[in-house]
């Protein structure tokens, strides 16, 4: 164990506390078991590591970072961790990657009823289904979802600056006001451009111009390790999977034709609509259904997206700007709120506010009726019923 506490100081001592997620003030750290779920790259490990540094000394033994992909988890068990941390005078146990150690769910249990001095904070990659694991930690668990950077984060990180979110209701019903004072503090599209394509995920600065290449290395690595390991994800079709998603990203927002798509692939229809299932459960894409009640494994999208527009750009050719625009605004709205597809205009939020997006010229017909709202791109600050599109990049 002495080895983990060792790894744990060398990450403690490189971890910055200079920009930290909005989700890291939100947690409820005093809960006895936490899980943070969330897409690869991301910022899991980082955020866990922040609010450890923030909290104990890197002498302090009463908190040990492990990742359970390390090679010690091949001779030792968690309960076994769990045991001598406690014994020690441990209190809080983070462990990191979590669906990388078989049975994780059941000694994270035992782990749970077994040691309760022990504070238990938990990651795993969102494709998992953590609650409907094979022991029951819906009871137990305190769990949060952690997504990409947002627009607001993204400018905050490259500027410094401490701009607040705000709430859905506020966008909506407030954005003249509050675009007029954010532009007084900087100028949106000096930035929005560049996060469209490559300010989703903290790692971008690392990596600089081989940014692309990273986010397709994890596009690789969740079809060709992770969704046949997972899933029994046919491992055969990856090909033609990302051939597909390279179409996403290029189309006008792409309505899927099962018929055709399983005619091209050679995969029968209901192994694809299953796909699609997986997909977006491992946040390749955001899948747009009419409903987002009593979604089943078969029920086909009305309409696909990637997750995000940085892999737009890493996947694509020719990014569809109409794609590019939607698929922003899905993705910064659906982090707190109810996304389906309306019955006219492109989306419905909360099953009240009906949603346009398009170009700086967009504008409501005149006789629409109340709760209809433009999300346009192009413009800084808005007037009416029409609300600058990265406005709604603040939600988070």
């Amino acid at each position: 164990m002495e080895h983990l506490f060792e790894l744990y100081r060398r990450l403690w001592n490189r971890t910055s506390l200079d920009f930290q997620r909005s989700l890291i003030s939100e947690i409820k750290w005093e809960n006895r078991l936490i899980g943070i779920t969330g897409a690869r790259g991301v910022g899991k490990t980082t955020m866990i590591l922040q609010y450890l540094k923030s909290q104990f000394a890197v002498s302090d033994n009463a908190a040990l970072y492990a990742s359970l992909d390390h090679i010690w988890f091949s001779s030792h068990t968690l309960l076994e961790l769990a045991d001598q941390f406690s014994k020690s005078g441990g209190k809080v146990l983070v462990l990191d990657e979590v669906h990388k150690y078989a049975g994780w769910s059941r000694e994270l249990k035992n782990i749970y009823d077994f040691y309760p001095e022990l504070q238990v904070i938990f990651t795993g990659s969102s494709l998992l289904e953590i609650l409907n694991s094979g022991a029951d930690l819906s009871r137990r668990a305190l769990m949060y979802s952690l997504k990409g950077m947002s627009f607001r984060e993204y400018v905050n990180f490259e500027t410094g600056n401490t701009l607040p979110a705000f709430s859905l209701n506020e966008v909506l019903n407030q954005h003249e006001e509050i675009a007029i004072e954010l532009v007084n503090k900087f100028r949106p599209y000096q930035f929005f451009g560049n996060y469209l394509k490559h300010g989703y995920y903290p790692f971008s600065g690392e990596f600089g111009d081989l940014y692309d290449q990273q986010l397709r290395a994890i596009v690789n690595l969740i079809l060709e390790v992770e969704l046949p390991q997972l899933r029994k994800f046919d491992i055969g079709y990856v090909p033609k999977i990302k051939q597909l998603l390279s179409i996403i990203a290029d189309s006008v927002p792409f309505i899927p034709n099962v018929t055709k798509i399983s005619q091209k692939i050679g995969i029968n229809r209901t192994t694809l609509l299953t796909y699609f299932h997986y997909l977006d459960e491992s946040k390749l894409t955001a899948n747009l259904y009419q409903s987002n009640e009593g979604i089943s494994l078969l029920q086909k999208p009305e309409k696909l997206y990637l997750e995000n527009t940085n892999l737009a750009f890493a996947l694509g050719r020719n990014v569809d700007i109409g794609n590019l625009r939607e698929t922003f605004f899905l993705n910064q709205v659906s982090s707190k709120h109810s996304v389906t597809l309306p019955e006219k205009g492109d989306f419905l939020i909360d099953r009240k506010s009906n949603i346009e997006v398009g170009g700086i010229g967009k504008d409501l017909p005149k006789k629409e009726q109340a709760f209809h709202f433009v999300a346009a791109d192009g413009i800084e600050t808005g007037l009416g019923s029409k609300i600058p599109l990265w406005l709604f990049g603040f939600l988070y």
